[in-house]
């Protein structure tokens, strides 16, 4: 697995991760407006618009000779798959519980990505992680479990789309990093083809569900407001994911997930102040805090040990060492 892990420098590393912090708290800002104050009926829909601005901006770049990536070729969905699924699914399931969730019950409940990318590290990228590391998780989970607890706005349906999402979210994060170290499609490449796979069957969704009637009967396209807002979020889809495959490309999928982790922090709580739709307790706000000091602490030991390795050499090493550990333990069972 060493081969998926260049080392780049420092700044290229925070840099990246700073620009993914950026984009995904700017993008579930606008996503809010749009889904939630405008009440635009159809997330699907607004996914759709943003496979499609990512497929247009990343063509006319190509055109350009702007960005390079390989030509469409029946290879493509053999090296790219399951990217696409994954893609989707994050897309959808993300929106669906951005307009049915407060935003800090949000960003709390997308804590669960931090644990489930650390089992799916494990098992697909073959990574341990230090009792520091699993120590904050294990805060970071209880200080949810706590908040979601006593949410007075409890929705079924809104938590299965959360929790669908944090999945989508770190098996797409992980998947990525296999696919930009073993299969050459570069960033753009798996981008690209990424929302030129998936845009046709989301599209057909869309109709078959109503969901595209729904859209363009929607009242409020005349609204200068709204539709700067909504060309907004679509571009934002497109930097988001751009965002997301740079910092994987330069950070592993793990410090990708806690990058998100950093910026819910402040987008947990900017959502008491805004949106009026956080439903204040105790019990609720200190669980909140709970899982947002676990969300520090882990944050610092993981960029704690990303500085411990910046010499490639030694990287390998524990990489090597790292796999051997969990070998042995396997053995053991």
């Amino acid at each position: 697995m060493a081969a998926f892990e260049t080392e780049h420098s420092a700044l290229l590393k925070m840099s990246s991760a700073a620009f993914y912090a950026c984009s995904s708290f700017l993008i579930t800002v606008v996503n809010k407006i749009v889904l939630t104050n405008f009440r635009f009926p159809s997330y699907i829909c607004l996914a759709i618009g943003q496979m499609i601005t990512t497929i247009v901006i990343l063509y006319a770049a190509k055109m350009n000779q702007t960005v390079h990536f390989q030509e469409f070729d029946r290879s493509v969905f053999i090296k790219i798959f399951p990217l696409p699924l994954l893609y989707v699914g994050n897309h959808i399931t993300g929106l669906a519980s951005t307009k049915k969730l407060s935003l800090p019950m949000f960003t709390v409940l997308r804590k669960f990505t931090i644990l489930i990318t650390m089992i799916m590290e494990v098992f697909v990228l073959r990574k341990t992680f230090s009792q520091n590391l699993v120590y904050s998780v294990v805060a970071i989970v209880v200080g949810t479990l706590i908040a979601a607890s006593s949410d007075l706005a409890f929705d079924i349906e809104a938590y299965t789309f959360i929790l669908l999402n944090d999945f989508f979210t770190a098996a797409n994060n992980v998947y990525t990093k296999k696919k930009l170290g073993s299969d050459g499609l570069g960033k753009y490449g798996v981008l690209y083809y990424n929302a030129v796979i998936i845009v046709i069957p989301t599209i057909l969704a869309s109709v078959l569900t109503g969901d595209l009637n729904k859209a363009i009967a929607f009242e409020n396209w005349g609204n200068p407001t709204f539709t700067i807002c909504f060309l907004l979020t679509c571009i934002m889809g497109f930097v988001l994911m751009y965002s997301i495959v740079l910092c994987s490309h330069y950070n592993s999928a793990l410090t990708t997930t806690v990058v998100g982790a950093i910026k819910n922090v402040a987008v947990a709580y900017i959502g008491m102040f805004v949106g009026g739709d956080y439903l204040f307790s105790w019990p609720n706000f200190l669980g909140l805090s709970i899982c947002m000091s676990g969300g520090l602490v882990y944050s610092y030991f993981t960029f704690y040990k990303t500085a411990q390795t910046e010499d490639p050499e030694k990287q390998q090493s524990i990489l090597l060492e790292d796999t051997l550990m969990l070998s042995s333990k396997v053995g053991d069972k």
